[in-house]
């Protein structure tokens, strides 16, 4: 362009009256105010959503946690306010709803993480969006590119729900643990230690111990979703922890784990009050799954409880959604189990090469066959590292010993054997149901009765131990109802608040102790009370030895303190300590024996002592069906008992 129309136009008479009025004509889109038009597609489409009722779906009561209240209406189980875009949104659905699609519309960071509604929020978004189809031009989509890089470092192929077996030693874990692995494209069984896991967990200061359980019982904790690498759950579960760990791999469609992914980003900004019993690990990331594929209802399958197990347990019973699992074995299982495979002198001079390295030298060693000092390298090493992990102030001679082990090891030029790991628990989901009932009939003393008993949880010594951990017994909640006929009395028999027992073997490398603690009432007969209800704590510290005579037996012994409170005595209450020996004994796969003798001295309170001893034996009958024959004997008190327990 040139000559006088480029003069005219470039001019200032010409010029400064065209940029004002462009100005005028941009002013009311670069302001706050929405222009007319939005506010009117905001309002159509808040009202397609009411026509088509997408409040009451399930998919949007998934995203927002809703359950039914028992009175009628909803309330959310997320207690951060900022995860709701209204201020009535954890209890109205349909304000949430309509506060949500007003949000979309808005470049304001929202949520703990800071982002537009649309990308905070981004699973609410796209199912809205495929409900309500958007008009990109009257609702412009925005660019989540915080999203679009977590999302795409997933590479995801698959998703593994991961299971750490119990751990009684800590309060945290004693029912067990479970999340979720993302697993990443082109990944193998021993590369997958890299990927990610998305994890719900109680946010707990450090050295929380019992505290843990307790508060936990009454939500006094908040709850937190997070993305950890899965190495560092292995090193803490397997290798610190001594955790066995099952890996089943889910058949989700690439659209559904998209669905699931985006919804662990949005719970990133959530929170939920963290309920020990019910809404815990497990709970919580089944909704995850739920989203997912919203036809599965697991979070539903939980009313009262929520053990990983069951958890477990019900994943698998879903048609076709496990297709693989893998167990991945604690560093303790494998040295037990490697030792277990060698005769008796080479698995003494195994533990001797931890001791003093100067046994690499010894001919006892040096004679073996290269194969055979490969695999005893390799046991130490495991142990050496095993103490060097577990223990709070390793000592640097073992970081020294282990340093010659693999020095040595690495001269022989020789690859490892494969071993193959046994569990000594096998996978949760073959084991009995949480829940017990069981009824009986027997004599006590000069009379019979009847009795029914309830017990809310978990497992015992004596339980059928297939999917639970070795020697460990974790009792809540229990409660027996007895009638006596010649005295025409129903009584409450026993009551049980909490029983945990913990048997730890001892050999020449694990010297664990073993405990117990016993919360509860029973009925006693003392003095002159035949029938009298008596509370008591009972607490001890022991150890135990595991033998192989028959099958498998464990014995073990505790000092113990207890203390109780009972019209039966003089003063209220006694207060002592005594010992207590015992065996468990597995004769067969379904027959089980335990046998226990007590002395305990009281010297506070009423001033008396107690022998007690009994006798119990278990016959499985079915996966979820057993029955027991039991002799309890207590000061002159003796009672026979013969049950059948079902679990559910």
């Amino acid at each position: 362009m040139s000559g006088p129309l480029l003069s005219l136009l470039t001019s200032d008479t010409v010029l400064i009256p065209l940029i004002a009025l462009f100005v005028c004509l941009i002013a009311p889109v670069s302001s706050n105010a929405q222009p007319p038009d939005r506010e009117l597609y905001l309002k159509q489409l808040i009202d397609r959503a009411e026509q088509a009722k997408l409040a009451e779906q399930r998919e949007w009561q998934l995203l927002l946690h809703y359950r039914k209240g028992l009175f009628g209406g909803y309330e959310s189980e997320q207690d951060d306010p900022g995860f709701f875009m209204s201020s009535n949104g954890k209890t109205d659905p349909v304000a949430e709803l309509t506060a949500t699609l007003r949000q979309f519309f808005s470049s304001e960071l929202v949520g703990r993480s800071k982002q537009p509604a649309q990308c905070a929020f981004i699973a609410r978004y796209h199912w809205l969006k495929e409900q309500l189809q958007f008009d990109p031009s009257q609702l412009p989509p925005l660019s989540c590119e915080r999203f679009d890089r977590w999302y795409e470092d997933f590479e995801v192929q698959s998703i593994s729900l991961i299971f750490p077996s119990a751990f009684l030693n800590n309060p945290a874990s004693m029912f067990g643990h479970t999340l979720f692995r993302v697993d990443q494209k082109g990944q193998t069984e021993q590369t997958r230690i890299l990927a990610y896991t998305i994890n719900y967990a109680a946010d707990v200061p450090p050295h929380a111990g019992l505290a843990y359980p307790i508060r936990g019982i009454f939500g006094s904790y908040k709850g937190y979703f997070s993305t950890i690498p899965y190495y560092l759950k292995v090193q803490k579960y397997r290798d610190i922890e001594n955790r066995d760990i099952w890996e089943y791999r889910l058949n989700l469609t690439q659209h559904q784990m998209r669905r699931f992914l985006m919804h662990a980003w949005e719970l990133g900004n959530a929170y939920f009050d963290y309920f020990f019993f019910k809404e815990n690990c497990s709970y919580h990331i089944l909704a995850l799954l739920d989203y997912a594929d919203p036809d599965l209802h697991l979070t539903d399958e939980f009313v009262g409880w929520t053990v990983p197990a069951d958890t477990v347990r019900l994943v698998v019973s879903k048609p076709g959604l496990v297709s693989d699992i893998t167990y991945r074995p604690s560093r303790s299982t494998v040295i037990k189990r490697k030792r277990e495979s060698l005769p008796a002198a080479e698995r003494d001079l195994a533990h001797r090469m931890t001791q003093d390295v100067g046994e690499l030298t010894a001919p006892a060693f040096t004679q073996l066959i290269p194969a055979k000092q490969a695999f005893l390298l390799d046991l130490a090493s495991d142990y050496l590292r095993y103490r060097i992990e577990t223990t709070d102030s390793p000592k640097p001679e073992w970081k020294e010993r282990n340093r010659v082990v693999l020095t040595t090891r690495s001269q022989l030029r020789i690859p490892s054997e494969e071993f193959t790991v046994h569990p000594f628990a096998k996978q949760p989901e073959l084991g009995h149901r949480m829940h017990r009932v069981a009824i009986g009939g027997g004599w006590r003393n000069n009379d019979t009765f009847e009795e029914a008993t309830f017990r809310g949880g978990y497992h015992d010594l004596l339980d059928p131990e297939v999917g639970y951990t070795p020697d460990a017994q974790i009792e809540m909640a229990s409660i027996t109802v007895r009638h006596y006929n010649r005295a025409d009395q129903t009584r409450v028999e026993r009551a049980t608040l909490l029983n945990l027992v913990s048997l730890s073997p001892i050999d020449a490398v694990f010297h664990a102790p073993s405990w117990k603690l016993n919360v509860g009432m029973n009925t006693i007969r003392h003095n002159d009370c035949q029938l009298c209800s008596n509370g008591f704590f009972n607490s001890g510290i022991g150890g135990a030895k595991e033998l192989r005579l028959l099958k498998r037996e464990v014995l073990f012994a505790f000092a113990e303190t207890e203390a109780s409170v009972s019209k039966a005595y003089h003063e209220m209450h006694r207060i002592g300590g005594g010992a207590t020996v015992g065996m468990l004994a597995d004769v067969t796969e379904r027959w089980k024996l335990m046998a226990t003798g007590s002395y305990l001295r009281f010297p506070l309170g009423d001033k008396s002592d107690d022998f007690r001893w009994y006798v119990g034996s278990r016959f499985t009958l079915a996966r979820n069906w057993s029955a027991r024959i039991e002799y309890n004997h207590r000061d002159r008190d003796n009672d026979i008992l013969f049950s059948v327990q079902a679990y559910f």
